[in-house]
Formats: C-alpha cells, structure tokens, sequence
C-alpha cells in the first residue's frame, strides 16, 4: 500500500465550525487541522513516470491556506472496511484511464490533528472520534499505515444454518431476534413446518431471504390484511379499498399496482433521443406516456440522514427507470416531517426537549443532512427536485407526545416510458440472468425488515447494518444503458427488469423470476462482490445500491454487453431462468448451496393477518383565540417550519437539469419559493406537459382522521390545480400512508381514513389512486433513565397529485402583478367556516383544537377545480395561491413577498373572529384578477356553488395592510414580514453552509431590489440561423459527454434547433476509435458529474485527456483546426479550463473551484455579456438576461492575480454576474459562487473556445426560465448563442 498525503480537507470556516462543536462536546478549548490522506493499493512497482502521474492525479481541489499544528493526537477517518467509497470507485477509474492499470484500487481518508488544551480523557477521546466520523459508513483509525486493512482480501466466510430440525420454532425463534428478521409468530410456525417438510434445516440466507420478501416493507401485510373494528368484520381490506378507487375511474390507467411505478397516458410529443445507428440525435413524435411514484425511507434517514434520504432518493429513481421493460425518470420531489427543531438560539415558544434514543439523531440534524443527501443524489443522477414539502410537528396530546422522531423521508417523482414497454410479458426458460450496476458490500443488510419495526425495537447494530451508503454516479451510468435499450424500440434487449432494493438480490432476483414465470439458478460467486471476505447472507442479501436486475435472451446478451461498455457500467451474468419453480443459489467456492427452495415455500401462503382494532376518539383540548394579540401570531406562525420558507432545502438542489422544466419551486423577478405544483415540458418541442403537486395535512388525524385524509387530496389538487390540466378526472394520486398502525386507536383510525379516501372522496371526485406506499411502524420507543418514552406520530397520509398539462404556458403562480389595476378574490372552500382544529396557530400556542377543517362537499370543489381551469384557459387570472398551513394570512403574505409588493386587505366579510378568519386552513386560494375581469370572474365562481370574497388589492406602500371594513387592523412593511418567514432558513443554512454567505442573503432582504430583468441589444425572435438551416446542410457537432456527465439531451437538443446534427460522442467512443474528433466541426463538453466530480470537479476528466496519448493528441489537433469551435459548460467548462496547455491562446485561463457557500448552488442568476472575442456570443455584448445556475465548483480560481488583469485586457472575459442593481455581483446570492468581479465565462484569444458555469442549453425556450419577459415568444434569449454557433460553421 502507497501512502500518499494529500490537501488540507476543510476550508478555514469549516475547520472554525468543527473546533466550536469538539469544544461544546468536550468542554475543552481545541484547534484543529485537517487533510487528505491517499491510499493505493499496487500491483508491483510503479515506474517513475507512473509514479509522476499518479501524483498529479492525487493533485487537486482548490487552494487552502495551511496550518502547522504541533504535537496533538491524529484521528484517520477512512471508509468502512469491506466497503468501497464511491470516492474509491470513481477515482480507480479514472487511473485506468490514464493508463495506471497496477493501481489495483485508491481510496481516501482524512487526518485529523487534534490539539487539546490539556489531556483528553477516553471519553472525550471517544466523543471526538464520534464526531469526526459518520459511524454509519466510516471508521477511526490511530494511524495511517492502519489503512491496509481497507484493502485486506479475506477469505471468503462459510454458510451458516439454523436447527430447526432439532431445536425446533425456539431454534428460529433465537435466529429471529440475533439475525433481526423481524418475522410473526405465524411467519415462525410456517417456517419450522416447511423445513421440517423438506427433512433438512435452513441456512441463514434462506431465512434472511424469506424475511425480506415477506417482511411488511415488501408484503403490506397490514394493508392486505381482513380487519374486525370493535368486534365487527369489515368487507374490505385497505389495498380493496384504494383498488376500489381503479375500478371505479380507471380511465387512461394504463399500469397500476403491479409494477414499480403507475403509469398513465401522457401526450403525443417529440421524443429527442440519439439514433441508436449513428447516435445522432433526433425526434420521435410517438406517446410519451407519465409513470409514477412515491417512496419512503424513513427508518434509514432516522439513522443516518445524508445516507437515508440519498439511497432513498436513488431508490425510487431505480424503481422509475425499471417499470416495464425499462423506462427514464425524468423529474424528482423530496418531503420531510419531523419533530420539533429546537435551533439553538432559535428555540421556539412552542419547542421543549423530550428527548431521544441515542442512535437516531434530531430533527435538525435530520433537517440539516437529509436535505442535502437527497439533493447531492438527484443533482449527480441529473434528476431535478422540483417539489416537496416539510413538516415539523411534535406536541403533547391526550396524555402521550404526539410527533415524527421516526421521521416520514418521502422521495418520488415521475418520468416517461415508451408504450409498446409498458407491459412485462413473461420469459422463457433459458434466459439470462444479470446484475447491473455496483458491487456487492457489506452495507444495508436487513433494510426492509429493520424498516418494519418501531424504531428502537431492534438493536443499534442491526440499525447501523441496514445503513445504506449512494453513488449516484454508476446509477447514471445503469441508466444511460436503460435509455440505449428502450430507444432500440422493437429491438429492446430487456425482456424484463426489476431494481434492487430492499433485501437486496435475495428479494429482486427471486422477483424476478417469479414475475416472469420461471424459476432461476444462480451462481453465489458471480455475482460483483466488493469483499469477498462477506459471509453468503451477506453477498446475497445486502442492500448495496445502484443495482437492477434484468432478464435478456441468450441472442440479445452480446447487444446489452456492448452498451454497458461503451457506458462503463458493470454488469455480471449471475444466472438462468429454468423451468421448475425453484430458487438454487449455488456457491462454487465451497461447493454447496446456500439457497434451494421451491417457489411455492418462499412465496407460499402463510397465515393471512387478520386486524382487530378498536375506536378511540380522542378529545379536543379547547384552543380559543380570545387571549392572542395579532401581532405575536402572525411572528409564530410565520417562523413556524412548516409555513416559513423553504429556501434552505431549494436551493441545494439542481432544477433545471434535463432543460423541460416550465415550473419549479422558485418563482417571479424575486426567486421566492412559494410555487403551488411542478410543472415540465413533454418535448423540447410544443408546449405539452407534466404536472405533480403535494398536499398532507396529518396533525388533523389526532382529531379526526377521514378529515385529514380528505384534506390531503384537497390540498394537492388546491395545489396542482395551478397549472391547466383540463379535467379533474385526468389527476392521478399517490398516497403514502405512514401509521404506527398498533398503538391504540390508530388501527381504526387508519381503517376509516383510507374507506373515507377510497370509497368515498376519490369516487365523487372521479379520481384514482393507481400507486401508492405504506409504512406502518411510525413510533420510536426508548428508556431514558428509570422511564420508558415513547414519540408517536399521528396517522399520516401524504398525497402526491400527477396530470399530463395541457399548456404549460397557462401555469400560473402566486407572484402578484404590480402593473395592471387588480383586484384580490378569496375562492372559500371552507364557506366561512374557519375551523381552526390542528392549525399551525393553535400549535405554536401548545395546543391542538378541537373542530378540523374538511373537505365538505366533493360537488363543490369539483366547481372549484372546473371553473379554476375555464379561467387559466381564458387567462383570466393573474396570480394564484392556495390556503394551506398557515391560512389566509400565510396565503397572502407569501403573495405579496412573490410580487415584492405591498397589499390592502378588508376583513370585514371573513366573519367576526379575525384570528380565525387569518389563521384557518381550510381549503381554498386567493387569485389575482385584473379589475376589468372582477365581476366576471367573481361571479362565474359563485355560479358553481362556492364563496368567493373580495379581499383587496395591491398597495404601493410596499407593506401588508389589513382593516375592517376601512379601519385600521393590522400594517407592517412586507421586507419585515418576509424576514420573519425567511428566518428559520437561514438559521439552518448559517449553521450548514458558510455562514457569511447565509447572512448575506438574509440581509439583503431588507434592502432595495428591483428584481430579475432582461436587456438585450438583439431580437430573440430573429432566427439568424435560419439561412443556414434551410439549405439543408447540418454540421457535425460532438456532444461530448464522459461518465456521469447529465446534461447532453438538453445541449443537444439546443443545438439541433440552431440546425447542427448533434452526435452523442462518449469518451468511451474516443479511446476505442469507434469515432474521432476529425469528425466534427463543433464539439461541447457537457455539464454534469464526470466522475462524481472526484479528484477536483472537471479535473478527473481532463486528466484523462492530458494523460492518454491517443486522446491528448486528438483533442490537441481539433483545437488547432481554424474550423472548428468548442464550448463547455458546466462540469464541461471545468474539463476544458484544465486542457488550456492543449488550447491556443488560452493561457491565463482559471480553474473553477468549491463555491464560497461550500454548497451546491442552484439558482437562476443574473449575468452581463461582457465585450469578448467569443464566436458564439458575437452581437450578444452589453445585454444582461438571467441563466440557470447549478454547480457546487464554480468560483474562479487563477494561478496569479495578474492572470485576470490579462484576461481582461485580451477580451478573454465573456459573462459576468451581476446584482438585481446591474453592478457587477459581490455578494452572495447574486454572486453565487464567490468568483472574483463576478467572473463566469471565458474564451480562448482568437474566440473559438468559450467555457461558462451557467447553462444556457436549459434556457434556450422561454417555458424554460424561471422568470422571463412577458413579451418573450418561443426563443429565450439564450438560443441566440448557439444560432451564433451555426453562422460561425457556414
């Protein structure tokens, strides 16, 4: 093993932040340092030059100053062994490439040097080690050279199996609790009896392998289960009841209830994807038809957040990609809910310290990491998070502490499959078995059963075990090979497909099987093992991500293997389906069979579970708003979590990736993130769509279950009801029902809820719940002291609304209109009831209520929907907003921070409580109307049965005004109101991120801002490519792309409207010689995660280049060419800035390094095209336009000072950021990423090289922005540079 230090580790605020929290644990003054530490395991010797190349390889990230501690103790934090970091996999590949094939493996740890003012005891010992690693994935070592271990190669452990035959049930009674299979006395019997059957006793891998398929995570026994409520049998089960919900609506349902994901009929559209003959990229005008889901992980998140919402994001993105026979996911949402926050500093009135089990963490380190580790694995995946919600609930009720330590962590989204894929027709005998994906390691064993239990119930190492780890990185790399075998069409290779979560291979390949009417055998030892060390329990039945498994016909593997190269993503032939109905795994290293089970055993019959449960109405505790000044409510309920803003969990993730999203969270010239529903693009053609929208309501449940249920659907539909779907009818829901279904009354309660939503609501509404999740474990027990605790949350049903759009143009958002004469409606679905039962105002009071808003009258909101929709058509609504958490005056306020603008409000109308009248979360929205249309539109509502009231208008005092009937009520200036919504975000984001940077965007709330705007000196809607393209001539253009890189359709979908024939070149395809630079006259290194962005961002992938011969000297020559010009963008610009010694004239170029925030920075920026040689920006200088940002490695870095002064005096600079003022930006956010004098794009001297961070290939069409001009037609202003592009090749 080569030892090999590397740069310091943390930046200087990082290390401050860490110092502070070693300090607050130790109660001892500490300093500290950090760095890299590299590890190579080495095949032989390496030469000098391999040597020299490996150094530099190990080279990277941005600079840091050094500290120079001494003496102290050092901690090496290194992954754990028998894992490979995704840190590891990735730089190991990227050594190969450069020609390192003896570097067997690298992987990186980190040296800590601790400097303690007096000696540490061994728990302070003990405390600090804690908190320098993440116990779920990585381990302390005392010394570097400790290291060997990670790379040690075990022999391979032996089978285990359990006495049954002489032992009995008590035998697998014992196996139960040590292995945590977490099986029923019922599942225990039928276990012995079917063993004994069989003559001989089980191994532990049949156990943990019928644990799995059975346990209630893969089964929903609960839901399949016959219930007796107080003694009386009921007709139906919970899933009879959702099904009810399909047989009675069904209509365009196209796939429900059998696959991983729903789908329903979307809309004919252009399907852009390469030729799969010459990779060219074209249209496909066919069905693009919408699947969907939702999924939970919410006991991982409880252990581990960053690893439990990433690999619970990455999990349902495998289950969108395996529906069918292969499909693409296309956009993502993420939820939370948790208990109380209690920010230090920041505790809220509401908030008191019940405390928590120690191996589960709090809800702000839930909020602080769970986020960031859904976001991390959909912006590497290149999936956009355009939708989610979060909750914060935990209270004392009835005598128990009511909240979610058990967190809900809700992933899901939707995405598209092809029509003639939908179904999976069974396989013959013969076919063969595959493993696509990463290694088997030993991480998430027992997942799904461990997710099945009250949290605490197990032990803490069996919940460690079940911690998953993410790269989501080779899960692109899978689904790149999934694209390449749906666009074949007829020619598919996937005769059927299944991802692999929880229970691992033992539960997806057995599936596979069964689902394709076959049985299988398998070989235990081909399956890609990480540690072959692991024991054959832990090789079959771990939960190492990123894995599918595949059926594909003998004559169709040699087509599959060949897209999974060019792709780089491993696959293994593990297998073949035979005739009998049987299950063998067989292990060639010890020569026995640790899996041979006939079908019928593992997924036989045992007893079906039958449910007693009993009512138990809980009583209301008496909330009056008699005693509550206006004032301190509207400060608590707007710092809620639940109301306040969400800009924290926003902005973390990349929403504009795959260049079809029309609507995201953040909306109007100000970027506020109040956005009702989702909305995408079918096609980079027309204006066809998709459309989710989210709506939970669960505190209700302790009150009234059926009415938090029928609330959720509301509130989605309240929600999704912004942009123009049509009918009713076309909304498909997911519901994803959290219960702690055994505690008392909750078994009824459930009961009642789904019978309200399923054979009630959704039939009179004319809507069908198609796909859904259940997780009924929602309880977290522990002993603290002398006493037993115990945290339980309510019932929780979380709604996700799905709709194919008819016009994404017509979607609309809550950000007022300043600059017509308006007028502000209240559409009241509540009819003045104003119910304030589980409201967030009663609970920042401590209390819950008593009477719960409803959803009272399915004919009425049916009108609601109906006229809602007639008038996004007609576009006679100027804003629109639904009333939710907060009520009416959370509604308000969030569209007056939207428009930044003043409104006056009259309450005379809303009823004698005004409190009530504000605070109420009953149903409904608030649309803005232009004063012309009042009448009409105010009376077209009435028309269908419902209140509508007009409430006010907007006021150029810039402050929120509310009276009665003309008296004076209530005014504040909307900047002070928006800081008080603002603050919980940025409280978080100070003690996440840099904090500088936090407090700079906090602030500059309260200062003048004019907004987003756009000057162009150029006509967007002048085609200044169009002579070019009508003579019929397309320029080759390499859409270059290296492994990870998520931005390609997008580029070339840009670039075929400018009228080049975009080819999808992957480096694979380079170093192999199938194609050649020579070939092309434009070449674009894409955005993305080349490489995860391992060994600096970009970096990796250019290494690649300056260190292969074949490919240095390839790209060297296209550069020289005088023809030919290039772009990169993004993760591309970062490539190309590091092969400047290969680009004429580009001498003083930067590199581009972490963000000052040390986040990941999405925003959509402001930016100046500055005077520059540039070919593509050419007749662009002195306009500013705003642009899709999305990187977390974008701050330029020189190598001298005087570097930019030469840039800038050679016309090298190309784009700067700039402030909402049109100064140049030097504050974050407007200058996102730190860059000095706001630099973000550059080009080489002579103008035929162009880099930028910012995207300009997702904003080239108006629906593509954010925010953009009223006047604006078809073109955004950014397809002017790739039209520029195409006049350059002419």
């Amino acid at each position: 093993m080569m030892i090999l230090t590397g740069a310091p580790a943390l930046s200087a605020f990082r290390r401050d932040k860490l110092s502070a929290q070693l300090h607050a644990a130790t109660g001892i003054e500490i300093e500290l340092d950090a760095h890299f530490l590299h590890f190579a395991d080495i095949d032989g010797a390496l030469s000098e030059q391999q040597h020299e190349v490996l150094a530099q390889l190990l080279t990277y990230g941005p600079r840091r100053e050094t500290t120079a501690l001494e003496g102290g103790e050092q901690f090496i934090v290194v992954p754990r062994p028998g894992t490979i970091s995704p840190w590891s996999s990735k730089a190991t590949d990227i050594a190969h490439n450069c020609g390192l094939a003896n570097v067997l493996r690298l992987e990186r740890g980190v040296c800590y040097k601790v400097c303690a003012a007096q000696p540490l005891s061994a728990a302070q010992h003990s405390t600090i080690a804690g908190l320098l690693h993440d116990r779920m994935v990585e381990t302390v070592l005392a010394s570097p050279e400790q290291a060997e271990q990670l790379f040690s190669r075990q022999k391979p452990a032996m089978l285990n199996t359990v006495d049954i035959l002489g032992g009995g049930a008590q035998a697998l009674q014992l196996a139960n609790v040590e292995l945590g299979l977490a099986l029923a006395d019922d599942e225990i019997s039928y276990l012995t009896a079917s063993f004994e059957g069989l003559g001989r006793n089980p191994s532990d891998v049949e156990l943990m392998m019928f644990a799995q398929a059975n346990s209630e995570h893969c089964r929903h026994k609960i839901f399949n289960a016959s219930w007796s409520i107080d003694g009386e049998q009921q007709p139906h089960s919970l899933f009879d009841m959702i099904r009810n919900t399909y047989n009675l609506g069904g209509e365009n349902v196209l796939s429900a209830y059998s696959d991983n994901a729903a789908v329903i009929e979307g809309s004919v559209a252009g399907r852009f994807y390469p030729n799969p003959d010459n990779q060219v990229f074209g249209y496909s005008e066919e069905p693009i038809d919408l699947l969907m889901k939702v999924e939970t992980h919410n006991h991982p998140t409880a252990i581990a957040p960053f690893a439990g919402a990433g690999t619970g994001a990455g999990g349902e993105i495998r289950d969108e990609g395996a529906v069918g026979r292969g499909s693409k996911p296309k956009v993502g949402l993420a939820g939370f809910t948790v208990s109380n926050l209690r920010i230090p500093g920041f505790e809220q009135p509401w908030e008191y310290d019940y405390g928590k089990p120690e191996r589960i963490v709090s809800a702000l380190d839930i909020m602080i990491e769970g986020p960031v580790g859904a976001a991390a694995f959909n912006n590497e995946f290149g999936r956009p998070n355009i939708c989610g919600y979060m909750r914060s609930f935990e209270i004392d009720f009835d005598g128990e502490r009511r909240g979610y330590h058990k967190p809900i962590m809700l992933a899901g989204g939707y995405g598209n499959i092809r029509r003639e894929h939908i179904d999976k027709p069974p396989f013959e005998p013969g076919a063969t078995l595959i493993v696509l994906g990463g290694p088997a390691m030993l991480i998430g064993l027992g997942g799904g059963a461990a997710s099945s239990m009250t949290t605490g119930q197990s032990s803490a190492e069996l919940d460690f075990a079940s911690v998953q780890r993410q790269n989501p990185e080779i899960e692109r790399r899978c689904q790149e090979v999934i694209d390449q075998c749906w666009q074949l069409g007829e020619h598919n290779p996937i005769a059927f497909i299944h991802d692999v979560g929880a229970g691992g291979l033992s539960n997806a390949l057995p599936e596979l099987v069964k689902d394709g009417g076959t049985g299988g055998r398998f070989e235990l030892r081909r399956v890609p093992n990480a540690e072959p060390g692991m024991a054959p329990v832990e090789i079959w039945c771990n939960e190492a991500q990123e894995r599918y498994v595949l059926a594909v016909q003998p004559n169709d593997v040699e087509r599959f293997a060949a897209l999974c190269e060019r792709e780089r993503a491993p696959f293994a032939v593990v297998g073949e389906a035979v005739e009998e109905r049987h299950i063998t795994v067989s292990d060639e290293h010890f020569n026995n069979a640790p899996v041979d089970l006939p079908m019928s055993v593992l997924f036989g019959k045992p007893p079906k579970m039958h449910r007693e449960a009993s009512a138990l109405k809980l009583p209301g505790d008496g909330f009056s708003t008699t005693q509550i000044a206006l004032e301190d409510a509207v400060g608590k309920v707007l710092r809620h979590p639940t109301v306040a803003s969400k800009q924290y969990l926003i902005t973390i993730g990349d929403r504009t990736v795959t260049g079809m999203v029309a609507r995201d969270q953040m909306v109007g010239r100000w970027q506020v993130p109040v956005a009702d529903c989702a909305v995408t693009t079918v096609s980079y053609q027309g204006y066809a769509g998709e459309a989710m929208a989210m709506g939970e309501r669960t505190p209700l449940a302790l009150l009234d279950g059926p009415a938090s249920g029928r609330m959720a659907i509301g509130e989605s539909l309240t929600n999704i009801a912004a942009t123009y779907i049509g009918e009713l009818s076309a909304i498909k829901l997911s519901a994803n029902w959290m219960s702690a279904a055994s505690h008392p009354g909750e078994g009824e309660k459930l009961y009642r809820t789904v019978e309200a939503v399923g054979m009630q609501l959704c039939p009179a509404l004319g809507i069908t719940i198609p796909v859904g999740k259940d997780s009924m474990s929602m309880s977290t027990g522990w002993r603290d002291s002398e006493q037993d605790k115990q945290v339980t949350s309510p019932l929780s049903l979380v709604i996700t609304a799905f709709a194919p759009v008819k016009d994404v143009r017509h979607t609309i958002t809550p950000a007022l209109e300043t600059d017509v004469d308006s007028a502000l409606l209240l559409i009241d679905l509540g009819a003045g009831r104003n119910r304030l039962g589980g409201s967030i105002l009663a609970q920042t009071y401590g209390k819950m209520g008593d009477t719960v808003p409803d959803l009272d009258s399915p004919e009425q909101f049916k009108g609601f929907f109906a006229v809602t929709q007639k008038l996004l058509a007609e576009q006679k609504l100027l804003a629109y907003h639904d009333r939710s958490d907060g009520g009416l005056m959370a509604t308000l306020c969030e569209m007056a921070f939207a428009g930044h603008c003043g409104i006056s409000v009259d309450l005379a109308e809303l009823g004698s409580d005004r409190l009530a009248a504000l605070f109420a979360e009953e149903l409904g929205a608030v649309v803005q109307v232009a004063a012309n249309d009042l009448d009409s539109v105010a009376q077209t509502y009435r028309d269908a049965g419902l209140t509508a009231v007009v409430l006010g208008s907007v006021n150029s005092d810039d402050s929120v005004e509310l009276t009665v009937s003309g008296a004076p009520f209530y005014s504040r200036p909307r900047a002070e109101l928006q800081q008080l919504w603002s603050e919980t975000s940025y409280r978080i984001a100070a003690m996440r991120d840099n904090s500088v940077c936090a407090e700079q965007e906090f602030a500059a709330l309260a200062k003048q801002d004019p907004g987003l705007s756009v000057n162009l000196n150029f006509d967007p809607d002048e085609d200044i490519a169009a002579p070019y393209i009508a003579t019929g001539v397309r320029p080759a253009m390499a859409i270059l792309r290296e492994q990870g890189v998520n931005s390609q359709n997008e580029m070339a979908a840009a670039f075929d409207r400018a009228g080049f024939a975009a080819t999808d070149i992957h480096m694979s395809d380079l170093l192999s010689g199938r194609r050649q630079l020579s070939e092309f006259q434009g070449l674009v290194a894409c955005g993305g995660f080349s490489y995860g962005d391992v060994l600096g961002a970009g970096e990796g992938w250019a290494k690649t280049v300056l260190f292969n011969s074949l490919l240095r000297d390839q790209f060297a020559a296209y550069f020289e060419r005088a023809e030919t010009f290039a772009l990169g963008v993004c993760n591309g610009c970062q490539m190309l800035s590091n092969l400047q010694s290969l680009i004429p004239t580009a001498d003083y170029w930067p590199r581009f390094k972490t963000n000052l925030s040390e986040q990941f920075e999405a925003r959509f920026s402001l930016v100046r095209i500055e005077r520059s040689a540039s070919v593509l920006l050419s007749g662009m200088e002195g306009s500013h336009l705003p642009i899709a940002i999305s990187h977390g490695e974008g701050r330029v870095e020189f190598a001298e000072h005087s570097h930019a002064a030469a840039l800038q005096q050679s016309n090298a600079i190309a784009l700067r950021y700039i402030d909402n003022q049109l100064n140049v930006a030097s504050h974050y956010p407007a200058n996102p990423n730190g860059s000095p004098e706001g630099i973000t794009g550059l080009c080489s001297g002579d103008g035929r090289v162009t880099l930028m961070m910012p995207h300009p290939e997702r904003v080239f069409r108006t629906v593509q922005n954010s925010w953009a001009p009223a006047q604006w037609g078809e073109a955004g202003g950014w397809l002017r540079l790739f039209a520029n592009a195409r006049r350059f090749v002419s």
